[in-house]
C-alpha cells in the first residue's frame, strides 16, 4: 500500500501543475548518501534551521509545503530521528515565527522552555523559534506543520513560554475543531483559489488563536474570556478591512462599541497597541505580494495602496523601520535570491 512518502516522491518526479503553489522535496529525489545533507537543506528553506539526527547513515523522508493566505503549511512525514533548534542556529536569525505541529500520526517528544510532553495522533504542539526546542521521533511519523507569523497569533513571548511543550488534545472544546481543521486543510490545500485560501487562512489563525486564549485562561493569569472574545473579533475585523486607509483606532472602536482607551487596553495585554499591530498586518501582506511571482513589473505604490498605506513613501518609512532596508532593496534579494536558487530574503527571520 503505497505511503504519503510515496506519493511525495512521485509528485516530486512529475513537473508541478502550472496554477500549483505547493513545493514537493523528498530525500528519494538524491542518492542515499546524500540524503541527510539534502534533508537539513529542506528543512531550513521550508522551516527553519535545525540539527537533524537518525540512528543511520541515510535518511527517507519527504515534505510539502504551500502557502495559504498568511499560513505556510508543510506536511512532513519522515523516519524516526531527533531535532534539535539549537542557539547557533537561532542567533542566525532564520525564524521567529510560530509552528503550531499537528501530530497526525506516529509520537513525538518534545522539550521546549524547560517542559517536556509526549504528542500523540491528534495532538497539537505549539513551538517558538526564537528559543531552542527539540522533538524525538521514536518512530516513523507525519506532522503538518502551520507556520504562523507572530503578529498574526497575536501572543506575548510571556504568553508563548506558557504555551510551549505542551500536548492540545482534541478530546473537546476548540482542539476538537481545530484538529480536523487543520488535518483538511493541510490535506487539501492545493484545491483551492487565492481568494478562498485568504479567506480560510485567516478562519485557521482565528481558531488557532483561540485555542491559545483558551489554554492560557486554564492559569489564573489568563484575562476575563469576554475581553479575549472581543479582542478577537477586533483582530478579525481588522484583517478583512486592512485595505482601508481610514482604519484607524478610533475607527476600530467606533464600530464595536467602545472607547478608544478600552481599545488601547486590550492590545497593552499583547504588548503592542492598535497602530502598530495594523501597520504590521499590512507590511505582512505587502510583502507577501510583492514577493508573490507576477508577470508584470510589481509597482510599490499600487501595492502599498491596496493595503492601506497612503502612498509609497509612507509605506518605504514604515518598511524599512520595521526590516532595516526598503522595499527596493528587499525586493531586488528577493529576485537575485530566486536566480541563483538560494532561500529567499526574510528580513523578519
Amino acid at each position: 500500500m503505497p505511503t504519503v512518502i510515496d506519493s511525495l516522491a512521485e509528485r516530486h518526479r512529475r513537473p508541478a501543475s502550472g496554477g500549483s503553489r505547493a513545493l514537493v522535496l523528498s530525500t528519494r529525489s538524491v542518492p542515499p548518501r546524500q540524503s541527510l545533507d539534502f534533508w537539513h537543506d529542506a528543512v531550513l528553506a521550508t522551516l527553519v534551521g535545525m540539527d537533524i539526527a537518525t540512528d543511520g547513515p541515510t535518511y527517507d523522508a519527504a515534505l510539502r509545503t504551500d502557502h495559504l493566505g498568511s499560513l505556510r503549511i508543510t506536511m512532513v512525514e519522515g523516519d524516526p530521528g531527533r531535532v534539535h533548534r539549537s542557539p547557533r542556529l537561532i542567533a542566525r536569525g532564520d525564524g521567529r515565527d510560530i509552528l503550531v505541529a499537528l501530530q497526525s500520526s506516529g509520537r513525538a517528544h518534545v522539550e521546549q522552555d524547560g517542559r517536556t510532553t509526549e504528542l500523540r495522533a491528534g495532538d497539537i504542539g505549539f513551538f517558538e523559534t526564537v528559543r531552542p526546542f527539540r522533538a524525538t521521533f521514536p518512530e516513523r511519523f507525519q506532522l503538518k506543520i502551520f507556520t504562523v507569523p507572530r503578529e498574526l497569533l497575536g501572543r506575548s513571548e510571556a504568553d508563548m513560554r506558557r504555551l510551549t511543550a505542551r500536548a492540545v488534545r482534541p478530546s473537546g472544546g476548540l482542539p476538537a475543531l481545530l484538529t480536523p481543521m487543520l488535518e483538511r486543510l493541510a490535506d487539501t490545500s492545493e484545491a483551492y483559489t487565492t481568494p478562498v485560501a485568504e479567506r480560510l487562512a485567516d478562519a485557521a489563525v482565528d481558531l488557532i488563536a483561540a485555542t491559545a486564549a483558551a489554554r492560557l485562561g486554564e492559569d489564573s493569569a489568563g484575562r476575563p474570556g469576554a475581553d479575549r472574545v472581543l479582542l478577537m473579533r477586533i483582530k478579525t475585523f481588522i484583517r478583512w478591512h486592512l485595505s482601508d486607509s481610514g482604519l484607524t483606532p478610533r475607527a476600530v472602536a467606533q464600530a464595536h462599541g467602545i472607547s478608544v482607551r478600552y481599545l488601547h487596553r486590550l492590545f497593552e495585554a499583547e504588548d503592542t497597541t492598535v497602530s502598530r499591530w495594523i501597520r504590521e498586518l499590512r507590511l505582512y501582506e505587502c510583502r507577501r505580494e510583492l514577493r508573490a511571482p507576477a508577470a508584470e513589473p510589481v509597482s510599490l505604490s499600487r501595492v502599498a495602496r491596496r493595503w492601506g498605506f497612503t502612498g509609497a513613501a509612507r509605506f518605504s518609512r514604515a518598511f524599512r523601520g520595521t526590516f532595516g532596508m526598503s522595499p527596493t532593496e528587499w525586493l531586488d534579494r528577493e529576485r537575485a535570491s530566486r536566480r541563483t536558487g538560494e532561500a529567499p530574503c526574510r528580513p523578519d527571520r
